[in-house]
């Protein structure tokens, strides 16, 4: 089979033009990464972004692997002696892998069917002359295959037999196959109810004892939300749509007349749709329901993580790091402004007075010692206590207590990477090294945790891991090229991320590094064992290298431009640091020039944009943020209370946020905005300061609803709960089809989302 093209069907499908999809995929099979091509190949990609980019590349792959399954299905073929050149050109002819499953379905090696054991009767003939149905008595022509010395014994058995062979007929057809397909994905139902022996006061599914929804509509969370209680086996579901329409659909097709011929046809028609075909159909389904979930579910977590990332830096400041603790004490840490751990101690600061007030002086003067100048502390246990502790110090010169999300920062400490880089230090000491750190930069920090550990997806267990490590392998990419990484202070983690470079070239930068000492310029990492000239095309325009010998290597200027900016700069008569220090000769710049075959505009704009600020954070100015005084624990809420706070996590159905009590309340969908929202990512994202109104909260659960509308909440409909919510009033049935269908149902308060959500705070 000659290579295909797959240029034509993904312009197609992205709706990208094909010059942009066939450049693209031209770099990408160079080498070239998603973050390159869309920084530094925008004349050749037409200025596509990475998402665009990325979706090309992974289409390209979806088509890569039909490719594969179809040269698998063409060899099968003419190896079992099947293939003919018009079922050949139906298989080329395939455009997805369910067409192509159907094609080649009735040539698949079968193990032994009731319909096989029937034709071993020699009863095939009797089932095709039923089949077409031209008036004949099935009983009659039956009695010629049955009896002694037949394999059929009865007319009977003749006829079962026959029956079984039209419906493996009709399970195979493709049309037939195709339409109840099609029915299952647009009207089938999801139909939930309790296993045998589930307690439904105590299960978290019980929403879901009675619940039916259409397929096509159910939401990501409530999908996986099923699908994980039926593993847990609380739940017997079903995918079906009215078994009327799809008997209608296939007696269309088979049904011919009413006869007694006829009569046996759809007979078989019903056996092949209750014992074969609603039954291969409702595994699609699930598996279609399932991708579909897992993709929305991954979307979701991929943008919650980018915020996250991307979160305000304070910067390099000399910082305390403090991980709070009552019984044990608070492990404490001090920093210096690359983040190097200069000392390390505990301290119990929520004993008797006069312990915490002699620990109050040893962090006054660890805090002098080091010049300490800012103090990150945990947002987990006693983080709101100590963090009020750290406020009432009176330091000598002033220190900022931010309150830092710890998430992640216990699986960090106990990580192969901690021991590598504290090998002697207890783990605690390591987790307030990388609260501490987190505060100075959260992606340089976080880069070192497992994604998954970070804690801001929904369900990320159960959905596929291969597709959600990838997507969120992506996005940290994504983050860190487009933020630049400092060569000679970053982690071997950080590097790792960077286009381009592979673990093997990032350990040998570490140890040049180590060895010959910082990089005087991006020029000298050619120097570096196996960094070959590919590796540095890529990688060369993400590393920054500040105060070295040409001042353009601490900007986002590719080497490979560097000769047009100096030309620029001849032209004037100046060097390149005088444009980046002068708006005056940035101005006097005609960019239209320099334009070249190799670079064009859009190029030649970034890079006047990096002259004007070299090396630019993209990420947002950090702001100091503090909860509300006296408001510690779930207890001290009050419905009507307006509180700032801090979205710690975006779902499908609303958001999470931090409001300083150890316990996140749910903002749910219908409570983000005065107006009808349909992605809650339209309003927040992760890390985004908010302002929220307290709704209701009950003590014995832990769930605290919140609401970010403007309006005043009604206070007196929404008490205190210091015991379990009330039962909720469910809606009876309606009848429909014959069957009980119950409405979708949302029912209980809105902290009845947390059960959903599969979330548990940190």
């Amino acid at each position: 089979m000659t290579k295909p093209n797959f240029t034509p069907r993904v312009a197609r499908d992205l709706d990208i033009g094909e010059s942009q999809v066939s450049a693209v995929l031209s770099l990408i099979a160079e080498g070239a990464t998603v973050p390159f091509i869309a920084r530094y190949r925008k004349e050749a990609s037409g200025s596509l972004d990475e998402v665009a980019v990325a979706a090309i590349r992974d289409r390209a792959g979806q088509l890569k692997e039909l490719e594969d399954m179809r040269e698998m299905v063409v060899k099968s073929l003419e190896k079992n002696g099947h293939l003919t050149e018009d079922l050949k050109q139906k298989v080329l002819g395939a455009e997805t892998a369910a067409a192509l499953s159907d094609i080649y379905l009735p040539y698949r090696p079968k193990r032994r069917t009731r319909a096989l054991l029937a034709k071993e009767k020699g009863l095939e003939p009797l089932a095709l002359a039923i089949l077409e149905q031209k008036g004949m008595d099935p009983l009659k022509e039956a009695e010629a295959f049955s009896g002694p010395g037949k394999k059929a014994a009865t007319v009977q058995e003749a006829l079962d037999g026959s029956r079984d062979i039209i419906a493996e007929i009709i399970n195979e057809d493709e049309t037939a196959r195709a339409r109840i397909r099609d029915l299952f994905l647009k009207k089938a139902s999801v139909q939930c109810r309790a296993a045998r022996g589930v307690e439904e006061n105590v299960s978290k599914f019980r929403d879901y004892f009675d619940f039916e929804e259409p397929l096509a509509r159910i939401p990501s969370h409530r999908a996986l939300a099923i699908r994980r209680g039926e593993n847990e086996k609380a739940l017997l579901v079903k995918i079906a749509p009215d078994d009327e329409a799809a008997l209608g659909i296939l007696n269309g097709l088979f049904v011919k007349g009413d006869g007694p011929d006829s009569g046996q046809v759809a007979l078989a028609v019903k056996d092949a749709h209750r014992r074969l075909l609603s039954r291969s159909m409702e595994t699609e389904a699930r598996a279609h329901s399932k991708e579909k979930a897992d993709r929305e579910a991954i979307r979701i977590f991929a943008e919650n993580l980018r915020h996250l990332l991307l979160a305000p830096p304070l910067g390099p400041k000399r910082v305390m790091g403090i991980d709070p603790g009552f019984r044990t004490g608070c492990k404490l840490v001090c920093l210096d402004r690359q983040g190097k751990l200069l000392h390390h101690d505990v301290v119990f600061l929520h004993g008797s007075e006069k312990k915490a007030g002699a620990e109050a002086k040893k962090i006054k003067r660890l805090a002098e010692t080091f010049q300490t100048e800012a103090i990150a502390v945990g947002n987990g246990t006693a983080g709101r206590e100590t963090q009020d502790f750290i406020r009432k110090i009176e330091f000598k010169t002033p220190v900022h207590t931010v309150m830092v999300n710890e998430s992640g920062a216990s699986v960090y400490s106990a990580s192969k990477v901690a021991r590598e880089e504290f090998p002697d230090l207890d783990l605690t000491v390591r987790g307030a090294a990388a609260i501490g750190r987190r505060l100075m930069d959260p992606l340089a920090e976080l880069v070192k945790i497992d994604p998954k550990s970070i804690g801001v997806g929904q369900y990320q267990h159960d959905v596929d891991q291969n597709a959600l490590k990838k997507s969120l392998d992506d996005v940290v990419e994504s983050c860190v090229n487009s933020v630049g990484v400092d060569v000679n202070r970053a982690s071997a983690q950080l590097l790792s991320y960077v286009s381009g470079l592979s673990r093997s070239i990032v350990q040998n930068i570490v140890a040049f590094r180590e060895e010959n000492g910082p990089f005087p310029s991006r020029k000298n990492l050619l120097d570096v064992p196996r960094l070959g000239p590919k590796a540095f095309e890529q990688s060369a325009g993400f590393l920054r290298i500040t105060g070295g010998e040409n001042p353009l290597d601490a900007s986002a200027v590719h080497p490979e431009s560097y000769p047009i900016v100096e030309k620029m700069a001849r032209d004037m008569d100046a060097a390149p640091a005088d444009i980046m220090r002068d708006p005056d000769l940035r101005r006097q710049v005609d960019i239209a020039r320099y334009v070249t075959d190799q670079i064009g505009l859009p190029t030649l704009t970034d890079i006047m944009a990096e002259l004007e600020k070299p090396g630019r954070d993209p990420r947002e100015k950090f702001e100091e943020f503090a909860f509300a005084e006296g408001i510690e624990k779930p207890s001290d809420l009050r419905p009507g209370m307006r509180l700032p706070g801090v979205v710690s996590n975006v779902t499908a159905f609303g958001a999470f946020v931090d409001i300083g009590v150890h316990e996140d309340g749910l903002v749910h969908i219908s409570q983000m905005a005065d107006r009808f929202v349909k992605d809650p990512a339209e309003i927040v994202k992760t890390a985004q300061k908010v302002t929220v109104t307290v709704l209701d909260v009950d003590l014995e659960r832990n769930r605290i609803s919140l609401s970010m509308k403007s309006g005043k909440p009604d206070s007196s409909k929404a008490p205190l709960k210091k015991g379990k919510n009330p039962p909720q009033r469910k809606p009876a049935p309606k009848k429909a089809g014959g069957r009980d269908r119950a409405k979708p149902k949302f029912t209980g308060s809105l902290a009845d989302a947390f059960i959903k959500s599969g979330l548990k705070k940190k």
